[in-house]
């Protein structure tokens, strides 16, 4: 990733939040590294050395700043600067490919050699896989620290470690000290929010109101819960289940996430998937400047600054909601997927569903519906069929629907399936595979926003690449329908 040395300086010099995650500061004289709005005295220009990530940083021996609290920045955003192997790659360490295998089983799952992935990786990022698990985990371990008031060993765990010793190792070599001594102060308490809470940064500007409306408008009854001001669900992770509420904290660019869990939970999995529902790691400005170029769209972002894709808890879940959404209305398709969560899904532990209403249900694994009577429920021949096939396409391993998995393999995979076709399965890549260049073409919303047939509005999305699932999500909000 190329970095203008001036521009940096310029940067840090005025503390501008907008290069907030973009770059880390690492100074030559104190050994550490800062974000750009460090409110730190600026160092001297031969001091210093940008970096594009904080794994770099540390790659290169420099310690994360105390002050500024690197692991607090909104994140570098993963496509820029990068190959799309290594975007997918990043996504994958994200999920926790490196937790517990190691950058060989990694880069087969990319279908290369480790030694050509670690040669991406220094050439994109300035820092190996190894690294960037590594950073990821020491800088979500640290904000546990400073954010909740939970013990060090739980820390440990939430945090994707596999024992207390390797936690200490890292922490002490990442800031010379053991994590006892970064715990400064008490958990700060949130008005209105309950059991643990997790910070989530983004870049602004984030249209709340509008991410918010969308979800709620698909929200699957029992499973879903949207107010005015917050959205719920439940969800099983692993071994545990529980449901978790967020809210927005605009004020300081991040939603808060209480987590009201039973059982064991590796956190940091757990973050990730809040930030892909929400798109988090999205770069507005980024974003704006690829699609700001069509009249249209650049009307479409002044009425919605800071677009986002909105993302989901599960890929199956998603994907029966896709096909139940075939040529009916939102709301119809709506009351379908509740439908199905009640007939065949889980009720969440008593101990940890929510006291006053909301979410009590699990959405129905793939395999509770491989043979599952979804015409008692309303639902015709032809989407039973390709319900039931999905559901034995995932359970079976043959369809993933993760946001790692590869989208052109899994677009053609679900397109041998019967019953889904390129809407259905361009839908899915958006919203299930987060694939920021996926466009249902044949969407019969997108076509009616700008008057052309399916073949004119694929020849102009392709002025849109690689941002055509953002060009989507802006016409159908503008137009309150689709998708």
């Amino acid at each position: 990733m190329e970095l203008d040395p001036t521009v940096c300086y310029r940067a840090l010099r005025s503390r501008d939040a907008r290069f907030d995650g973009r770059f880390f500061t690492a100074v030559r004289s104190t050994g550490v590294y800062c974000r750009p709005v460090c409110p730190a005295r600026t160092p001297r220009r031969e001091n210093c050395l940008f970096l594009p990530c904080a794994a770099a940083a540390q790659e290169a021996g420099f310690r994360p700043c105390l002050r500024c609290r690197p692991e607090a920045a909104p994140g570098t955003p993963a496509w820029l600067g990068t190959s799309a192997t290594v975007s997918r790659a990043l996504r994958l360490i994200g999920d926790g490919a490196l937790d517990a295998a190691g950058v060989e089983d990694l880069a087969e799952s990319l279908g290369m050699g480790a030694r050509h992935l670690r040669r991406l990786f220094l050439e994109h990022l300035g820092a190996t896989p190894v690294t960037i698990a590594q950073t990821r985990r020491v800088q979500f371990a640290k904000r546990l620290i400073d954010e909740t008031s939970l013990p060090m060993a739980e820390i440990a765990f939430a945090a994707g470690f596999s024992s207390v010793r390797r936690f200490n190792d890292a922490m002490r070599r990442a800031y010379a000290r053991p994590p006892r001594e970064l715990r400064r102060h008490k958990a700060p308490k949130h008005a209105g929010a309950e059991g643990l809470v997790l910070h989530l940064a983004y870049r602004p500007p984030y249209p709340w109101r509008a991410v918010l409306a969308y979800l709620a408008m698909r929200a699957t009854r029992g499973v879903e819960q949207v107010t005015e001001h917050s959205y719920r669900r439940s969800f099983r992770l692993g071994d545990s289940a529980g449901f978790f509420e967020v809210r927005a904290v605009p004020e300081r660019n991040e939603l808060l996430a209480s987590i009201h869990h039973a059982g064991a939970l590796v956190l940091i999995r757990l973050a990730q998937r809040l930030r892909a529902i929400f798109d988090l790691e999205a770069d507005p400005d980024e974003i704006a400047r690829g699609l700001g170029r069509d009249r249209t769209l650049r009307g479409a972002l002044r009425a919605l600054p800071g677009v986002r894709l909105p993302g989901t808890w599960d890929g199956f879940e998603l994907a029966v909601r896709a096909i139940l959404g075939q040529q009916v209305s939102v709301a119809a398709a709506t009351t379908m997927a509740g439908r199905v969560a009640e007939a065949f899904g889980e009720k969440l532990p008593a101990d940890v569903a929510p006291a006053q209403g909301g979410p009590v249900l699990l959405f129905p694994a793939p395999e509770a519906l491989v043979d599952a009577d979804l015409r008692s429920l309303g639902i015709i021949g032809a989407r039973e069929r390709a319900i039931r096939a999905l559901a034995e396409a995932v359970a079976s391993g043959r369809v993933r629907l993760e946001p790692n998995a590869n989208p052109a393999a899994t677009i053609e995979r679900l397109l041998e399936l019967p019953g889904i076709g390129p809407w259905t399965a361009e839908y899915i890549a958006m919203r299930a595979l987060r694939e920021p260049d996926a466009f249902p073409a044949t969407d019969l919303g997108l076509r009616h926003a700008l008057d052309l047939t399916s073949a004119e509005l694929a020849v102009r999305a392709e002025a849109w690449r690689p941002w055509r699932a953002y060009a989507a999500m802006l016409l159908w909000q503008r137009g309150t329908t689709g998708g």
